[in-house]
């Protein structure tokens, strides 16, 4: 039998706080993060009512380690809040080691150069529908727009489904269901939970009904082709794993950018030279009838703009892993069974990476000077072998919708509005960007 491996080193710096309950938690406040990034380097510990003892990894250092070089030493599934578990089931999200590559290539497929292509049309023919709508409404919650629209693109691409009133509903069951995230776990029926789980099986109904359906009549989204791929041992993803595994690609593929268009159209307005450049750029482009790829591609300006909205306004807060094995990081040891937790804030704002860091500048993303060429420095859709599978899917939707609104359209903050940040559970505008929208 071989003994296990002796740590000497002490624990991290920071403060446990009183027993059980901890410390208040404050692992969303940037401010406060950068201060402990400042005082201690990329890890400090704490202790959080839910988490038990946090081991924090800030900064690129501790970006790397935790997504990449030290990957092995964690578990997602033992990281997660029960919440979020419980309500995405067993998911990609949640998956470990080899069941998660195995899983991760027979989904890629669906995220391919081609499906992209395809996807391209429909995707476009959604923006000018809800454009046209916004245009009669005059008035308009660009987070409730976004909301929907990214959901429908994600719904009709993923599983097939017709545009129209059952999508609003599948929408609507979503904003149910992910404000059971940040929710005590009690499964009654008049709590935010017990919704959220209600929510849930409604979804995970018509994800069942989309599957059979596909079985029998497969097309060309992203269902079919799950319905039909293979592994390399002939072996195809059962029903209970299409169904899990498409509830995490139906919440990923709109959350996430809903929460990314919407500060991008705060930003925009909020920035009129950054406005202006956009602008040119797209005029430059001489732009058809019809984006395609290679347009999408010439975009350059955009795609800085959509990387300072990510780094200034990333739409996930943290990441959470659970530690399998106890393991010695940057002179101190990290006991097996605490929770690692990496805050994304925290690099984004790094002064000594990001040049005046609080002010919304895309021309750091440059090829001259190109701020984020430290890596794990820009992490607001992860990094390492676990980057988001749909980061290329929600980077084509966002930059179609907004190559539209910047050629075509105006719009104006309305004031008497709360535009201070909050998660639920991703980040948006607390009253959501009201604005009055109109034709240039």
């Amino acid at each position: 039998m071989v003994a296990e491996k002796l740590h000497t080193k002490p624990l991290p710096p920071g403060s446990l706080g009183l027993p059980i309950i901890g410390e208040r938690p404050r692992l969303l406040d940037v401010d406060y993060l950068l201060e402990m990034y400042k005082k201690y380097g990329p890890v400090f510990k704490t202790r959080v009512v839910g988490f038990g003892n946090v081991a924090v990894f800030m900064g690129p250092e501790g970006n790397r380690f935790l997504l990449s070089t030290g990957m092995h030493l964690f578990s997602w599934r033992d990281g997660w809040p029960i919440t979020f578990k419980a309500l995405l089931g067993e998911s990609l999200f949640v998956q470990d080691g080899e069941e998660h590559r195995t899983k991760r290539k027979l989904l890629m497929p669906a995220f391919h150069r081609q499906s992209l292509h395809n996807y391209t049309e429909t995707m476009e023919t959604i923006a000018q529908r809800y454009l046209a709508k916004w245009e009669a409404q005059r008035r308009i919650n660009f987070l409730s727009e976004f909301k929907q629209f990214t959901f429908e693109i994600a719904s009709i691409l993923m599983t097939g489904t017709e545009p129209g009133e059952s999508t609003q509903e599948l929408s609507r069951h979503f904003v149910t269901m992910t404000a059971g995230f940040i929710s005590i776990p009690i499964n009654v029926p008049w709590l935010p939970y017990g919704r959220a789980m209600k929510a849930r099986e409604a979804l995970l109904a018509f994800i069942d009904r989309a599957i059979e359906h596909r079985r029998q009549q497969p097309t060309t989204d992203a269902l079919s082709l799950l319905v039909q791929t293979r592994d390399e041992h002939g072996n195809a993803l059962t029903n209970q794993e299409l169904r899990a595994q498409m509830l995490l690609m139906l919440f990923a593929g709109h959350e996430t950018s809903a929460s990314m268009m919407t500060f991008l159209a705060m930003v925009l307005q909020q920035n009129p030279d950054v406005l202006a450049k956009a602008r040119a750029e797209q005029d430059a482009l001489q732009l058809g009838d019809r984006l395609t790829m290679e347009d999408i591609r010439r975009m350059t300006y955009l795609d800085m703009v959509l990387k300072e909205v990510e780094r200034m306004y990333p739409p996930v807060p943290v990441g959470f892993r659970g530690v399998t094995e106890t393991f010695e990081f940057n002179g101190y040891t990290i006991p097996k069974g605490w929770t690692a937790l990496y805050p994304i804030n925290v690099a984004h704002y790094d002064p000594d990476i990001y040049t005046d860091p609080k002010r919304f500048d895309p021309e750091r993303f440059s090829e001259e000077r190109d701020e984020s060429s430290v890596p794990f420095s820009l992490v607001g859709f992860g990094g390492g072998a676990r980057i988001c599978l749909g980061y290329a899917f929600a980077q084509l939707e966002m930059k179609i919708m907004a190559s539209y609104l910047l050629r075509y359209y105006d719009w104006d903050i309305l004031p008497e509005q709360d535009l201070r940040t909050t998660y639920r559970p991703t980040l948006f505008p607390r009253s959501g960007l009201d604005v009055e929208f109109r034709r240039r």
